[in-house]
């Protein structure tokens, strides 16, 4: 079963960064903001994180934590954690169990090759575990930005509605 907004996330588990392991029960309660990437230390991904990792302190003001997600194991996570400084944890997908979930696994030409690689790809999930929006197949420049508006104004929501 796939991910589907305004639908509850399907079960899921994945070790973390940090020692963690994320799953749907460790995700209620909070506001998320899970971003797809293809690999640690590639140019794109690496401006990603940066961005992601310079308005962190935004998003928490907002109400949500960050996660990042790539096939990556996490030896490689941790490297690229503390290369970047990042302040959030990166989720080690290495199975593909969570990329299948959010279905950001994609056919792509590399170098004149087909190949299998993911899709850049943000999610935000509600403290209740459903989907509230998705971002796919994005452009790296303002994304960040645009993820942050989005969820300041569904947090805010939620605080009115509270």
């Amino acid at each position: 079963m796939a991910v589907v907004v305004n639908k509850t996330l399907p079960e899921f588990e994945a070790e973390a960064t940090g020692g963690q392991l994320i799953n749907n029960e460790a995700l209620l309660g909070k506001t998320v903001v899970l971003y797809f990437y293809p690999k640690d230390n590639t140019p794109g991904c690496t401006t990603e994180s940066m961005q992601f990792r310079d308005q962190y302190k935004h998003f928490v003001k907002a109400g949500a934590v960050v996660y990042g997600v790539s096939r990556d194991n996490l030896k490689s996570h941790d490297g690229f954690k503390e290369k970047l400084e990042l302040p959030f944890e990166l989720i080690a997908d290495t199975e593909e169990k969570m990329c299948h979930l959010f279905g950001v696994v994609k056919n792509k030409i590399m170098y004149g090759k087909k190949v299998k690689g993911i899709e850049r790809s943000t999610f935000l999930i509600g403290p209740d575990g459903v989907l509230v929006q998705e971002w796919r197949g994005i452009k790296v420049a303002g994304h960040v930005e645009e993820v942050l508006k989005s969820v300041k104004a569904f947090c805010k929501g939620l605080s009115a509605a509270a």
